[in-house]
């Protein structure tokens, strides 16, 4: 089993998008397209299924120390999007975020919670692909206005409302800008592309195998995640920070599938 502890020191790396199950619209401005109803309902029904809530008993076993009697699942989904490397390169009409995942939160009988990422395989198929600690997704979901989605930056563990028109921080373990602040889409791009366009894959950086590159573990056929949510997208970048060392507060195992 791999792991992904959300505690740090230094640099951080490595973000996976999948297929998109909606069609992305013209101009990064008009927002994202979130998914169709059926394709929730889709992920939801694959969240409440065996293997799934297997995963499920798997993390809290492991990162909680504890063996459920009983799991429910949550009949409702979150769309999670990740940041589009196309934006980053800034590429005219590219969306600053694309789909990774649909989150079902999964609660365990003595009251913790976990995360099961539901991920699109294919045009109307899902898979249950890893399971985090935690419930994260729901409770920042919970503070989106109407019209917008949640946009995670893993480099730097950051979590935004991203809309039509920017970007609002909701929370991050390195903050690269105030929370709460409305960033215009403009700016923000020009910030993640100062922060991530040299770090692309194809860079130097890759070459070179910088943070994020080192193939240290299993080829994606081989880690037991879907090959579409590996082969996608890999935005792939470090922050760094002087040499300081910076703590993720928020702790999470990953349960691959």
């Amino acid at each position: 089993m791999n792991r992904i502890c959300r505690k740090f020191s230094g640099c951080l790396v490595v973000a996976v998008a999948t297929l998109l199950p909606a069609t992305l619209p013209a101009a990064a401005s008009e927002g994202v397209v979130p998914p169709s109803a059926d394709d929730l309902a889709a992920a939801v029904r694959v969240a409440g299924q065996p293997n799934a809530i297997g995963l499920a008993r798997s993390n809290f076993r492991q990162v909680d120390h504890i063996e459920p009697r009983q799991i429910s699942m949550a009949d409702k989904g979150f769309p999670v999007y990740t940041l589009n490397p196309d934006f980053v390169r800034g590429i005219a009409g590219a969306p600053a975020g694309v789909l990774r995942s649909v989150a079902v939160t999964a609660t365990a009988d003595s009251g913790q919670k976990a995360t099961l990422q539901a991920m699109p395989e294919s045009q109307g198929t899902w898979v249950a692909a890893s399971v985090f600690s935690g419930n994260d997704e729901e409770t920042l979901s919970a503070r989106l206005r109407p019209g917008s989605v949640l946009l995670n930056e893993p480099q730097i563990n950051g979590w935004y409302e991203l809309g039509p028109d920017g970007v609002v921080l909701l929370q991050a373990s390195l903050p690269q800008s105030p929370v709460g602040e409305f960033v215009p889409l403009s700016e923000y791009q020009r910030a993640v592309h100062g922060r991530y366009a040299d770090k692309l894959p194809g860079s130097d950086y890759q070459r070179n195998r910088g943070i994020g590159f080192a193939q240290t573990g299993a080829a994606p056929g081989e880690s037991g995640l879907p090959v579409a949510a590996v082969v996608g997208l890999i935005v792939a970048g470090a922050v760094v920070v002087g040499a300081a060392v910076f703590v993720v507060r928020r702790k999470r195992r990953l349960t691959p599938r």
